[in-house]
């Protein structure tokens, strides 16, 4: 073989080469596309995984909150479109909630749960992938059901893994609408970041617009286990009444599984939640609301964690399934 025809076959081997890496790199980009969120108008890849973990990415979120992260006050008209674009997707309107978040720098995401098969309608703020975070939170509302309840989580991190709690609570029945506070609840100044006691907060603002469409709710917190000794649970309605029948029997599912609950609607309990902003509201409206504190070693165990969400999973099948 002359050293020029020698030449021409390692040349054209090369190419071929190439041309299979660039190949194969190209169906690898567009796998790794269809694992992340989709955006409501595109389709994935076949060899892209089916959706994503949801629980997973709203605990990833919640991992980069700390207390000296800084927290920005919302003026009223980022809280009032935020809440308003909540509105727009529940009555089915995505389209005009990417307008509304999209004027006070927000965006909708739908994603696709792996573990349920569920889609998801995500809001988010988009300066959380900035320098300077704003703090606003995130709201998850599931597109497959009609939607019928609510989960809240206005301590993520600071009441450690309740946004975990509060993930697979949002998974564990049809129909819900989770929403999960953007800041440790001491990053601002004073107490403006702890959401479950301020009335200017988008996550108050959003809880403000499903209790008008009468949708009851469950709010999760932690405590530390010497705050509320002898106890797993504290168990309350908050300062209203409305949601006395659904929390016994949500303490009564507590208790079947082994959770030391005290119930604040019969004895004097630490924690009940009567100051709680958001439960003050659902009592002026007459609305079921649960307030849910989990003591430490029960969030820092993943067994207590399924058993103390199958437990709150015997009540959100209740409301999913409500006309």
């Amino acid at each position: 073989m002359t050293g020029k025809r020698a030449k021409s076959i390692s040349v054209a081997a090369t190419i071929v080469v190439v041309g299979a890496l660039v190949a194969g790199f190209g169906a690898y980009t567009i796998g790794r596309a269809g694992q992340g969120h989709g955006d409501g108008g595109g389709t994935h890849s076949s060899s892209a995984p089916a959706g994503v973990p949801l629980e997973h990415r709203i605990a990833d979120f919640a991992s980069h909150l700390r207390e000296d992260a800084g927290y920005r006050e919302p003026r009223r008209a980022e809280r009032r479109a935020v809440a308003d674009a909540v509105g727009q997707v529940l009555d089915g309107h995505l389209d005009r909630a990417r307008t509304l978040l999209s004027d006070v720098d927000f965006q909708l995401r739908t994603l696709t749960d792996s573990a349920t098969g569920r889609r998801y309608a995500e809001l988010s703020d988009r300066t959380e992938d900035g320098p300077t975070p704003r703090g606003r939170g995130r709201v998850y509302i599931d597109l497959s059901a009609p939607v019928r309840w609510s989960v809240q989580v206005p301590h993520p991190t600071a009441d450690a893994n309740t946004e975990r709690v509060g993930a697979r609570v949002l998974l564990g029945s049809p129909g819900g609408v989770m929403v999960l506070a953007g800041a440790h609840r001491r990053a601002g100044v004073g107490n403006a970041a702890d959401v479950a006691h301020r009335t200017d907060s988008v996550f108050d603002a959003v809880c403000d617009e499903l209790a008008r469409r009468r949708l009851p709710g469950i709010q999760v917190h932690g405590f530390a286990d010497d705050s509320a000794p002898g106890y797993d649970v504290v168990a309350s309605t908050g300062k209203g009444t409305a949601g006395r029948a659904d929390g016994r029997r949500l303490a009564d599912a507590l208790r079947a599984r082994g959770f030391a609950v005290c119930r604040a609607w019969t004895r004097s309990c630490p924690l009940e939640g009567r100051d709680n902003v958001q439960g003050r509201r659902a009592d002026a409206e007459d609305l079921t609301f649960l307030h849910v504190e989990f003591a430490r070693s029960v969030r820092a165990s993943d067994a207590r964690i399924r058993q103390g969400v199958a437990a709150v999973d015997t009540i959100t099948a209740r409301w999913a399934q409500r006309a």
